[in-house]
């Protein structure tokens, strides 16, 4: 009966997260329908306004054409009507002088014809000018080469198309980064195109870890003309769990599709471990979740590298722990230890620690999941931590393999854990000063799982965060490592840190 009951939980878990998706993807499709017809009215009316600016330039052509034919014609006949009237005045003159030449003939008396010959030359020489007078138009009156030729612009116009727009970037997983209240943002182009002037950048905080929703409370918050293919938004608030990025390519004219979505989690989960002083008698755990004090709430360890690749969903396990006394996942006797469900395998991690007030001894650190259930952290060959211990004398010591390292430092209100698999090193660090206090050297031949020890009171765990700048520099200064970014591929992020009982 139990049994069914749980697969019928399932069935409907299932079936609910189905329906969410659906109506998810109904209003996407609505969103984009009714995207399709406001992008469509826009477009005709932008097509309208630019063939108008085609018309709008052709008339100026024109108008300026018309008048420089206006301009050619005066000019012309300015011209031609000048040397129409020197010569119309010439042949005045020069019928003038004939008639009297021809007169002058029948002159008997030689006085008179000799005057009449002394004006006739008189006339000749003023009408010298004339004789000179070019009997050629200075001008034509062909007006063919003020004619334009369209027959290219006609080929050009015929073959006008649409303008090509810009295909959708693609947001580049490995080198995105979330850290500092920053988050990094990079992307390429699936193909070379010269022709993009800028990007423009969208994002909003969620608390959806999936594709982004139609109808999320949050509005889409923009950032443009970015000139790069890289960008930072700085001093951020990461009150949510998600953010989701996209981009979009624009060249002069047009702006093109969309990137796919990218979701980045940002969220800094908090949790705590307690001590419990009844023994696990009575009670459902010795882990008690911070909203629900009688629950343990499970949630992967997940990796989140510098690629910023959408974290799995949370899984959560029921109430109640294992049941099987003396199984591997429990602890007895005074231990008082607890480890993480999900093993580090590779990159680096970043969570923080802050004891209570009434705590009299804890230890925080990493083991192998092989770590024996009678014993306690730092004192096998399998794991690693740093002790505090508030009760009788004050102590601050780093142990591995029953070996202890007394520590000449004052403990810290939190303490940061940074934890490189693939470097081989565990680093804990004044989680407000970014001091460090102590580092293992260590070949991890087997995953780590997060671990904690605790008698009276508490620890606060603070985990989903990114590992800081100022870690990764003293990492890098003390591995002796350059300052390039290709060492920052294989950060990935702690999300929230969930625990099995593992106390009798």
């Amino acid at each position: 009966m139990d049994s069914q009951k749980e697969a019928l939980q399932r069935i409907i878990s299932t079936l609910a997260n189905k329906n969410d998706e659906i109506q998810n993807f109904i209003d996407t499709l609505n969103q984009t329908l009714k995207g399709v017809q406001e992008n469509s009215s826009n477009i005709l009316s932008e097509l309208d306004e630019e063939f108008d600016s085609l018309y709008s330039i052709l008339d100026e052509v024109k108008e300026s054409m018309i008048n420089s034919i206006k301009q050619e014609q005066a000019r012309k006949s300015q011209e031609l009507q000048s040397q129409l009237s020197q010569c119309n005045n010439a042949l005045e003159n020069s019928e003038e002088l004939l008639e009297f030449a021809t007169r002058s003939l029948d002159i008997k008396e030689p006085e008179e014809f000799s005057k009449n010959v002394y004006v006739c030359v008189c006339y000749r020489v003023t009408m010298a000018s004339a004789f000179r007078l070019s009997l050629k138009p200075k001008v034509s009156d062909n007006m063919t080469h003020l004619m334009v030729d369209f027959s290219q612009e006609r080929q050009i116009l015929q073959t006008l198309k649409f303008l090509p727009v810009p295909k959708a970037p693609e947001i580049d997983p490995v080198e995105c980064l979330v850290a500092d209240n920053s988050v990094t943002v990079a992307w390429r182009m699936p193909e070379e195109d010269n022709k993009i002037d800028h990007f423009i950048m969208e994002y909003r905080k969620t608390n959806f870890d999936g594709l982004p929703r139609v109808k999320d409370e949050r509005c889409w918050e923009v950032v443009d003309n970015i000139k790069g293919t890289e960008y930072t938004l700085s001093g951020l608030k990461f009150d949510s769990k998600y953010m989701n990025f996209r981009v979009r390519a624009c060249n002069k004219a047009v702006a093109g599709e969309f990137s796919d979505p990218v979701t980045l989690e940002t969220k800094v989960e908090d949790t705590c471990v307690e001590w419990d002083p009844t023994g696990g008698k009575g009670q459902d755990s010795k882990i008690k979740g911070k909203e629900n004090k009688g629950s343990v709430h499970v949630t992967s360890l997940k990796k989140h590298s510098r690629s910023g690749t959408p974290s799995p969903k949370r899984t959560s396990v029921g109430s109640r722990p294992p049941a099987v006394r003396g199984s591997r996942d429990r602890f007895t006797g005074e231990s008082y230890t607890v480890l993480g469900d999900t093993a580090i395998e590779s990159g680096q991690h970043y969570w923080e620690v802050k004891a209570q007030k009434d705590c009299k001894s804890y230890s925080v650190g990493v083991a192998y999941k092989t770590l024996g259930k009678f014993d306690q952290l730092g004192k096998t060959n399998t794991s690693w931590c740093i002790h505090v211990n508030n009760w009788l004398q004050n102590t601050f010591a780093a142990k591995h393999n029953n070996k202890v390292k007394a520590l000449d430092v004052a403990v810290p209100e939190r303490i940061g854990v940074f934890c490189d698999f693939d470097g081989g090193q565990l680093s804990f660090y004044d989680a407000n000063s970014k001091q460090l206090l102590y580092s293992f050297k260590a070949k991890f031949t087997q995953p780590v799982l997060p671990g904690f020890m605790v008698w009276c009171g508490g620890l606060s765990l603070s985990t989903g965060m990114q590992v800081p700048s100022a870690v990764r520099t003293l990492q890098k200064n003390e591995n002796g490592m350059t300052g390039s970014t290709s060492s920052l591929n294989n950060i990935t992020q702690s999300n929230m840190i969930a625990f099995y009982k593992r106390n009798a």
